[in-house]
């Protein structure tokens, strides 16, 4: 059986790069960026297959360079059989 992962971060970033990070935020495996304001935070979910996929990603966005504070607000992991089952 496989795993599947979402989470959801709110990423603090510096208001004149914010279009840049989200784009490179988007740019990966699995991201989206669903809400965003102007002032510099943005609502991104990551999804993903393993665990560490996600922590990967989460600890590439943190240290990007414009990034101030990145927070994982909410974490699920289902079991692949219980999501074919629903």
């Amino acid at each position: 059986m496989s795993e599947f992962h979402v989470c959801s971060l709110i990423v603090y970033v510096v208001a004149e790069q914010l279009e840049s990070i989200k784009k490179t935020i988007e740019s990966l495996p699995g991201a989206e960026v669903p809400i965003f304001g102007e002032s510099g935070k943005l609502v991104v979910v990551l999804e993903g297959e393993q665990k560490n996929d996600i922590v990967g990603r989460f600890d590439y966005i943190k240290q990007l360079p414009g990034v101030l504070d990145t927070t994982l607000v909410y974490h699920q992991m289902e079991e692949q059989s219980e999501l074919k089952e629903a």
